[in-house]
Order: C-alpha cells, then sequence, then structure tokens
C-alpha cells in the first residue's frame, strides 16, 4: 500500500504563473529522494504532499501522519524557547527540580512519572549531539548546525508514518552527516528527501526529479539515476542527429519534387506551343500535374511540421538532462605565498594557536566540526574580526563567497553587475560572456534580487574571474543552497579557476570535484 498518493496536480499563482502542472506520484518505497534545480517548486510540492498547502487543482491521498523539516524555523530563531522546550521536556526537568529543593506533591511525581533520570540522560544525549549540554540554553542561540541537528533529532525520534525532510544536510558538518545518515538507515516510517546531497541521495530507493516536463521516476539511487541521466543524454544527441539527417533528406527530396514539377510544366509549355495534341488533353494534364505538385507540397509540409515538432520536444528534454558549464577567464596566477598565518589565535571558535602558509594558486579544503571557527577565520582574513594574538600577513586581494552570493548587488542588473565590479569593461564585452552563461537581450537587465541561487552562482564567478588581478577566493559554503547541477558547475569551475581559493564545505563530493589539492581542520 503506497504511503501517499497524488493525482494530477498542479499549482498555479495568483498572477497565473504556472509552476507546474498535472503531476502524478504514487510513493511506495520507504526511502525517496526528489531533485531538480532550483526555483522549480521541490518544495511547494513537497508541501502539497504532507498537506501543508493545497494545490490549485488535483487531489492527493495523505499518510496517517507526517512531518517535516525545514531550515531555519522563524520560532525558533526569534521566539525564546529553550532547547528543554523544543523537546518538550520541560515540564519533567521543572518537576525534578521541585522534587531536589524538597517539594514532593504528587503533582510533582505525577508529572515525572518513570523519568527520573531524565536529567543526566538529556546532558549525555546533548552532548553526543554536539548541542550544549544545558537544556535550558536559548534554541536562537544554536548555530546553523546545531538547530538543524536539535530539528531532526526530535524528528527521527517520532514515530510517523512519513517524514520529509528539506535540505537536511545544509549547516552540517560531516560527523553531523553521518549520524544523519545513519538515523535515516534506522527509522521505521518513510522519508522523502529533498536534497542536493549526493551523499544522502545514495541512501535513497528510488529518485523523483521534477522538470519542466513534468515529475520523472527512476527506480535506484543516486549513482543509478545519475548513469540512467547519462544513458539518455546520449540517446536524446543520437535522435537529435537522426532529426536533422531527416530534415536535409526532406530538403533535398522537396526540392528534386520542385526541378521535376518545373521539367513537366516546360514540357507542357513547349508541346501546347508546337499545337501536335489537343488543348483539352494538355489542360487536362496541367492539372494532373498541378494537383500532385500541391499534394506533395502538403505532404512536405506536414512531415516538416512533423519533425519540427519532435526536434522542440527533444530539445527541451536535452535541456532537462544535460550539464551545464561555466567558462572563467584564463588568468593566471604567480607562485607567491599570499596568506601568512604565524600562532594566530581566532576570536571564536578553535583556541589553540594556527600556523598556516598559502600560496596564489593554492586550493585548500577548510574543513572542522561546526562550531571550530572556519567562518571566523575567512571573516579574520578580510579584516572583519582580529586576532587575540599572533600575526597575520596578506599579500593579495581576496574575494569572498558565501553561500548567498552577497557578491551580487540586488538592486543593480546584471549587466550593470558585471560592468561597476569588473573595471574597465566595456559593456558590449559584458554582454558577450553573459550569453556565455546562458543571459541573452532583455535577460541581460533582471536584476540581481530576482536571480535564483544558481544564477547569482554564475553571476558572481564571473565577476570574480574578471578583476584587474586574480583574487584569492574565500568561499563560505557556496554549494549550500544550489541544485545539483549548479553544484556541478561550480565544482567544475573552481577546478578550472587559475587562481587559489580556501574552501568551506561539508559536502566532500563538491570538495574533490572542486579540484582541492590539500586539506586544513581546525
Amino acid at each position: 500500500m503506497p504511503v501517499l498518493q497524488a493525482h494530477n496536480i498542479s499549482q498555479v499563482f495568483d498572477n497565473g504563473e504556472v509552476l507546474f502542472q498535472q503531476l502524478s506520484c504514487s510513493m511506495s518505497r520507504n526511502r525517496v529522494g526528489l531533485v531538480g534545480r532550483n526555483g522549480i517548486g521541490k518544495s511547494i510540492f513537497a508541501a502539497i504532499l504532507s498537506g501543508e498547502q493545497q494545490p490549485s487543482s488535483g487531489t492527493v491521498t495523505y499518510p496517517l501522519s507526517c512531518a517535516v523539516y525545514r531550515q531555519q524555523p522563524a520560532h525558533l530563531l526569534s521566539g525564546g524557547l529553550s532547547i528543554a522546550q523544543f523537546l518538550g521536556k520541560n515540564d519533567v526537568l521543572k518537576a525534578l527540580k521541585q522534587i531536589e529543593s524538597g517539594d514532593c506533591s504528587a503533582h510533582w511525581l505525577d508529572v515525572i512519572g518513570e523519568q527520573w533520570d531524565l536529567s543526566m540522560r538529556l546532558t549525555r544525549q546533548l552532548r553526543e549531539m554536539g548541542l550544549p549540554a544545558d537544556p535550558d540554553f536559548p534554541c536562537a542561540q544554536l548555530s546553523g548546525g546545531q538547530l538543524a541537528r536539535l530539528q531532526l533529532w526530535q524528528l527521527f525520534a517520532s514515530d510517523v508514518e512519513l517524514l520529509i525532510l528539506d535540505e537536511p544536510s545544509n549547516h552540517l558538518d560531516a560527523h553531523a552527516k553521518q549520524w544523519l545518515i545513519e538515523s535515516i538507515r534506522v527509522f521505521e516510517g518513510a522519508i522523502l528527501l529533498i536534497s542536493h546531497e549526493r551523499l544522502l541521495l545514495r541512501e535513497m530507493d528510488e529518485i523523483w526529479q521534477l522538470s519542466g516536463q513534468g515529475l520523472h521516476v527512476f527506480g535506484g539511487n543516486y549513482d543509478v539515476y545519475v548513469e540512467h541521466m547519462r544513458t539518455e543524454q546520449q540517446a536524446v544527441e543520437r535522435q537529435l542527429v537522426s532529426v536533422d539527417k531527416q530534415k536535409k533528406k526532406l530538403a533535398a527530396q522537396a526540392q528534386r519534387n520542385r526541378e521535376k514539377a518545373a521539367q513537366r510544366a516546360a514540357k507542357g509549355d513547349k508541346l501546347r506551343k508546337a499545337g501536335g495534341q489537343p488543348k483539352i488533353l494538355l489542360d487536362y494534364k496541367k492539372d494532373s500535374a498541378t494537383a500532385r505538385t500541391s499534394n506533395l507540397h502538403k505532404n512536405e509540409q506536414l512531415r516538416q511540421a512533423h519533425l519540427n515538432e519532435k526536434e522542440q520536444a527533444l530539445r527541451a528534454r536535452k535541456e532537462q538532462v544535460k550539464r551545464q558549464k561555466l567558462y572563467l577567464s584564463d588568468n593566471t596566477s604567480r607562485l607567491h605565498q599570499v596568506v601568512s598565518l604565524l600562532e594566530g589565535v581566532l576570536s571564536f571558535g578553535c583556541r589553540q594557536p594556527i600556523t598556516l602558509q598559502i600560496y596564489a594558486n593554492d586550493k585548500i579544503h577548510l574543513t572542522g566540526k561546526n562550531g571550530c571557527g572556519k567562518s571566523t577565520l575567512l571573516k579574520t582574513l578580510l579584516g572583519k574580526f582580529t586576532l587575540q594574538q599572533g600575526k597575520l600577513h596578506l599579500n593579495t586581494s581576496l574575494y569572498y563567497l558565501d553561500q548567498h552570493f552577497g557578491a551580487v548587488q540586488p538592486e543593480l542588473s546584471m549587466l550593470n553587475n558585471l560592468i561597476q565590479q569588473c573595471e574597465g569593461i566595456k559593456e558590449s564585452d559584458a554582454r558577450t560572456l553573459l550569453a556565455g552563461i546562458g543571459f541573452r537581450r532583455d535577460s541581460v537587465f533582471r536584476l540581481g534580487s530576482m536571480l535564483s541561487g544558481g544564477e547569482k552562482m554564475k553571476l558572481a564567478m564571473l565577476i570574480v574571474s574578471h578583476q584587474p588581478e586574480q583574487p584569492m577566493l574565500l568561499l563560505d559554503e557556496p554549494d549550500n543552497h544550489l541544485d545539483l547541477d549548479s553544484k556541478i558547475m561550480l565544482a567544475q569551475a573552481l577546478r578550472d579557476y587559475r587562481g587559489g581559493f580556501i574552501l568551506v564545505s561539508h559536502d566532500d563530493d563538491f570538495a574533490s570535484e572542486s579540484g582541492i589539492q590539500r586539506q586544513v581542520t581546525l
């Protein structure tokens, strides 16, 4: 029996824009991964499947019970909830404190029940989870990774029939990701996972791909899905070559038909002028030839229309399955030392002195557990924080890119972002560069605030690549909110980047594909 089913669901916004239409699915596997490019509607689709949102049309058969994980919930970030209150343990802990203070009323005993060891057990569990051991610690003061782990811990402890996890691995370090994988494996209910994390998608039994062409289901995990997409891309390209050959063959045949018709018409005119045959016979032959030519022309038009329609459908599918590429500048860097950190102690995080020497084309993966000071180190290099002790020497320009690609100014168009942030670049050259990453004609006037995460990434990397001096890139989890295609594209761009960078990322696949040369662990 499927955990959930959806039939012909569509989502249309108030302005008439169609997000998706007539999607149908049946979740019969216990572990399903939902993938698709940013902005395609995965989170809204999941909200409809969970019952949190009603579709514009269509029907959904919901599970008996369902819980949803989403990043950075407002009620935890802005509210005054403690860890104990969020976990629903505050009343028992309060009762235990009352008993310890000498108040042994029956009410407190009833509240405690059999949970006399809760305080000690909860403290131990919090330490094991990498969370503050104090149950009264405010949730709003937790780091992004700690907050994610707290929410996920509560959800995996529930007995719901279906868990929908929307990007659960963002902000999690390597240790926390392994805990997440183990939790997914042992959870008894079904899981619908929305993720761009290949490590997690490899744990799935089935992959659903949401695209502009609908919802496609692939049996097997992520690796099976990738192989299927590669095979499909090759098949689509072969079909496009075949269609092109058929169009050329049709055009050649049409040309031969026109030449034969012209020859017959010339022959008929010659006979008419010679007067050797009756006029009525010549008129009959002319009418027959005209009718035959008209029929041939109609057939040619029908075949041409069919081939054009087939080509359009194949190109649309190719756009969905192809791997995009981001081409950057070919500037080169000199092999000289650009960052020297000697016995430096950070303002936050790691308290051990750090000694680090970085050269102009070094590609470094900066790793460590949540809260160890990775972002603090990058911001110290930028000058936003100062060292508590030690020496820092910089001999390079720096360019900082985070998961929100803040280098893209929201009030400027794509064209003006490039012109204003790349000294000396001409408008014609800027347009050519933007066309190279898929933005042509009027699309270059789209404001930075209107761009998706992947589009901001492409524009930001274009800006970085065309600085007068090749800067050292400081990349603070730039892959966090990117879809799979954009992640792969950014990794390839970083691999091809002639300068150096320091990358903070919890995705080992992404880091490896980015051309990492060495790892530094805090």
